[in-house]
């Protein structure tokens, strides 16, 4: 048994040394203040407020960092400039303290952002991403991060943004002012130099948390409403400003001011960022909130809140607010959208969907997150190390441990059997370092921990352990307590927004053949794959209870049965007919169709009126090899039923006479063709709502069209991402399905197409595989098209070829859902851009869920103002957040709807449709009681 270590706190540490002055650089020019800055504090105050009469001394005591600008910003626009210039200030060479990181600034802008509103921003490829392309959310590889050390570079900083960066240059941020009003004695503006000259400068260490840490672990159990951080969502850095209590003394809250309410500078689709502290955590010196301007010695990253940004210590990292530009004091908490929606803890019933429905859970005050909880995490062995040594050889465990709300971590335990014994590891707080000096600093101002009892940072642990001791051992797990005995649970609390997953954190031990030991971690960060528990999941065995040892039993983890998918027999019992090549040639017209699935040919001529997607999409792969077409987009019942249609297996194949083709003899005026798969790259990606974008593909030439027909559609095919020797590759599973792009019919040189990504869900656990493939795109992977497709194609005035069959139409009826506007939103543009037609009337009614779902608002809105009489425009929202003053309808299509917006049945009438499967069905079954066609008149996209 490992001996007790003796706890040593130095908290109340009384050594001080001497305190050191930096000079300023000889290159730092004087920042000019306006008057904003200039204001004398109230005499009452017993803030740490610079008096008036001393100004001109106390402000050139400290400056700002100088070029106020960030580093990689000056690095990539000086396309690389001097190290020296760029790197952190360092601390005096005779104090005791934790180095800072000298990575090189980060200067080239990642490909990854290129055609994203972020593509300004230079970032360190070695971080990983959490949400594809953007918004940029990203963490170190958890062995990068801690081989660091205590203080995080701002290159590995983990980085969470909800929307796009806003871009600060040097004029702006000069300008920039942060308003302070409300409840108050002294309302105020001050710019950023303005708290310089006004109140001290400080500069602490501290660790700030996402409160999504280790979220990947919940989502392989099930998805929750959040994306998959690994275990190195902290970070640490020197953090350098004034304090919050010093700001909210000067300005004298009034009485009933209960809330301090501060308000970022970014722009988001239901308002910027905001959230809110307890106006008595805010006026308390001991909690350490800061409004800072600086991390290690340089102005702060663009990802981190340049020009300045709030920062709380041991609350999770949702309260620091970043681009910081209003604060409030307020008798009721932020009414910021994403302080309700986010950063909270739901009871583990409540699940996300019924998150989503009933929004009474987010506005309830007892689930909110303000201190972190206790945690830690190993770090050595890293995931899939390898360890080959003498059984007495001594090999040291080591990793972090935090706590929250200033509460030191007093004790972290290791166990090698699974929980059933535990054994003290050694634990340091290089953060104690600090509390042994004193000094001021021209950049970092007073940097003073000496009388601070309070921890903001994480402690490193290690524990030492003979290679023979591990060889013996199925897994390594590590729990921590604070001094509130807060500790680690062993069973992981799920709950629908997978934050503040604080579980045992456990590394299995593979034992090999040869004698060495493979580790494995139990999940890596974002779409990497890995990890213990999705093997174990795969396994059919429970994830939540892990059971590592010989002991493993099927109580434990499940029925240890592997999940398996369903085999599906496509071929019908005695058919033993061999047709060959040219047999099929003689099928490939439109009224007796053959084609081959997995080498077997299918005649599907009694089908072509029942497809429910029409006679074409058969009739396009008509005499040729439809084993990728069919495979990506049918079920398990479709492959059933197509065994109904075998009549033979082929001689021979036919695969290579259907590869993609991207020859430059197949390019011309039009990019489309109907029986050959064309490949097109991706260039841009435009987030249009929160899970709604535009993806722009190149076609062939800068001056080709699409080659697409008002109202047809496009067949698109794409391989899923999957990772290739730590890279992400198009080498998984093919999927499928047609879209109606949203560029024009006279674009050239691209296709717009606009795309609702279906995220995981617990009732969907897989998400949309399509669109979910869509969002792991990358600028420059190509996708492949084919077409066009469609049995509705609108000619132009007033009429249109329905099944084969050229119609006169006056009355277009189209209802909607979601991304289903798309080829509503081509018709309305073939009736309303048609200088031939003056006639002809539509009707749209349009439903979503939430105000912000309603695609294409803008151009229908347009639309309506300019043809009044000939368009009737109406939204339904689903959802329960309505606004007051919305003045459409509320609810799911019914009867009543389409009877008033709908035209009623007439003879040169139709009604075009296009959204889910089950509204598409409700909506026909219901037109068709009114009197409608279906076979004729009812057009489903």
């Amino acid at each position: 048994m490992q001996h007790l270590r003796k706890f040593v706190s130095k908290r109340k540490s009384t050594i001080v040394k001497k305190p050191i002055v930096e000079e300023a650089p000889e290159h730092i020019e004087d920042c000019s203040n306006d008057s904003d800055g200039l204001i004398s504090p109230p005499s009452s105050s017993s803030s740490k407020v610079k008096s008036s009469s001393s100004e001109e001394e106390e402000s050139d005591s400290t400056t700002l960092p100088q070029p106020f600008y960030p580093a990689t910003l000056q690095a990539h626009e000086a396309k690389g400039a001097p190290e020296a210039l760029l790197g952190p200030r360092a601390l005096p060479g005779s104090i005791d303290a934790p180095p800072i990181p000298a990575d090189p600034v980060s200067s080239v802008i990642d490909a990854q952002d290129k055609g994203t509103p972020d593509e300004w921003v230079p970032r360190d490829p070695r971080m990983v991403r959490l949400t594809g392309k953007h918004p940029f959310n990203a963490e170190a590889k958890l062995a990068d991060l801690y081989s660091q050390g205590f203080i995080t570079s701002t290159n590995l900083f983990f980085v969470r943004n909800h929307g796009a960066v806003p871009k600060v240059d040097a004029q702006i941020a000069r300008d920039w002012k942060v308003e302070i009003k409300g409840l108050c004695e002294n309302p105020v503006t001050f710019s950023i130099d303005g708290f310089r000259k006004t109140f001290e400068v400080v500069t602490i260490p501290i660790t700030l948390v996402c409160a999504g840490n280790r979220r990947k672990e919940q989502n392989v159990v099930q998805k929750s409403l959040g994306f998959s951080w690994g275990a190195a969502g902290t970070s640490t850095a020197l953090f350098t400003g004034v304090r919050l209590s010093d700001v909210l003394e000067f300005i004298r809250p009034q009485r009933g001011a209960k809330h301090v309410v501060f308000e970022g500078g970014d722009s988001l689709p239901n308002g910027p960022y905001g959230t809110s502290q307890l106006t008595s955590w805010a006026r308390d010196p001991r909690k350490g909130m800061m409004l800072a301007w600086a991390m290690n010695g340089l102005p702060l990253e663009p990802d981190h809140g340049f020009p300045i940004r709030l920062v709380v210590p041991g609350q999770i990292g949702g309260r620091s607010v970043k681009w910081l530009k209003k604060i409030e004091l307020s008798p009721i908490e932020s009414q910021h959208h994403l302080h309700f929606h986010d950063n909270k803890v739901l009871p583990m019933p409540v699940g996300p969907d019924q998150a989503r429905a009933e929004k009474s859970w987010w506005y309830d005050p007892r689930y909110i997150i303000r201190d972190l909880n206790v945690n830690s995490a190993i770090a050595c062995p890293d995931h899939h190390e390898v360890l080959k040594g003498n059984v007495q050889d001594m090999y040291t465990l080591r990793g972090y441990a935090y706590g929250g709300g200033g509460r030191r971590i007093t004790r972290v335990e290791i166990s090698l059997d699974e929980g059933t014994t535990w054994e003290l590891a050694e634990i340091q707080y290089p953060e104690d370092q600090f509390r042994d000096f004193a000094f001021d600093d021209a950049i970092y101002g007073k940097v003073d921990l000496t009388d601070n009892d309070q921890c903001f940072c994480w402690s490193f642990w290690s524990f030492q352990v003979t290679v023979g001791r591990l060889g013996e051992s199925p897994a390594i797990a590590v729990r921590a307590m604070d001094e509130s005995l807060a500790l680690q649970p062993r069973d992981m609390y799920w709950n629908a927004t997978g934050m503040m997953n604080n579980w045992w954190f456990r590394v299995c031990i593979h034992h090999l053949d040869d004698g060495s030991m493979k580790f494995e971690h139990p999940t890596m960060a974002g779409t990497q794959s890995g990890g213990w528990m999705q093997r174990l999941k795969d396994q059919g065995k429970d994830p939540t209870k892990p059971v590592f040892g010989a002991s493993a039993s099927n109580d434990a983890v499940g029925n240890g049965e592997p999940v398996v998918q369903e085999v599906v027999s496509m071929t019908k019992p005695g058919i033993t007919r061999k047709i060959t090549k040219e047999e099929l040639a003689e099928h490939t017209g439109a009224s007796n169709p053959w084609f081959v699935v997995k080498g077997e040919v299918y005649d599907a001529t009694e089908y072509l009126a029942d497809h429910p997607g029409g006679p074409q999409s058969i009739t396009l792969v008509a005499g040729e090899d439809a084993t990728d077409d069919f495979m990506a987009i049918h079920s398990a019942d479709a492959r059933r039923k197509l065994a109904e249609f075998h009549i033979g297996t082929l001689e021979g194949t036919l695969v290579e006479e259907d590869q993609p083709t991207g020859d430059s003899n197949d390019s011309g005026a039009v990019f489309l063709h109907p029986k050959k798969w064309k490949p097109s790259a991706l260039v841009s990606v435009k987030d249009v709502s929160k899970d709604s974008k535009i993806f722009r593909f190149a076609l062939e030439g800068d001056d080709q069209a699409l080659g697409l027909p008002t109202g047809q559609h496009v067949y698109v095919r794409l391989k899923r991402k999957v990772e290739r020797s730590g890279k992400r590759v198009s080498e998984g599973e093919l999927v499928q399905r047609a879209y109606t792009p949203l560029s024009r019919q006279h674009d050239k040189g691209f296709i717009d197409m606009l795309v609702k990504i279906y995220y995981p869900t617990s009732s969907f656990p897989s998400g949309g595989k399509m669109t979910l493939g869509f969002a792991e795109l990358e600028a420059g992977d190509a996708i492949e098209l084919k077409g066009p497709i469609g049995h509705f194609t609108w000619q132009g005035d007033g009429k249109a070829l329905i099944h084969g069959t050229t119609a006169v139409v006056r009355e277009v009826g189209m209802v909607c859902g979601g991304s289903g506007i798309t080829p509503i939103l081509q018709v309305l543009r073939g009736i309303f851009e048609d200088p031939s037609d003056t006639v002809t009337k539509a009707w749209v009614l349009d439903i979503n869920r939430e105000l912000e779902d309603i695609l294409c608002r803008e151009e229908l809105d347009s639309l309506f103002a300019r043809y009044p009489s000939r368009l009737s425009l109406r939204y339904s929202l689903t959802g329960k957040s309505v606004p007051a003053d919305w003045t459409h309808s509320v609810g799911r299509v019914n009867d009543e709807m389409l009877q008033t917006h709908l035209p009623p049945p007439s003879k040169e009438g139709v009604i075009c449709l296009c959204g889910p499967p089950p509204m598409e069905q409700s909506v026909t079954k219901s037109l068709t009681a009114m009197g409608w066609d279906a076979s004729s008149q009812i057009i489903i996209f």
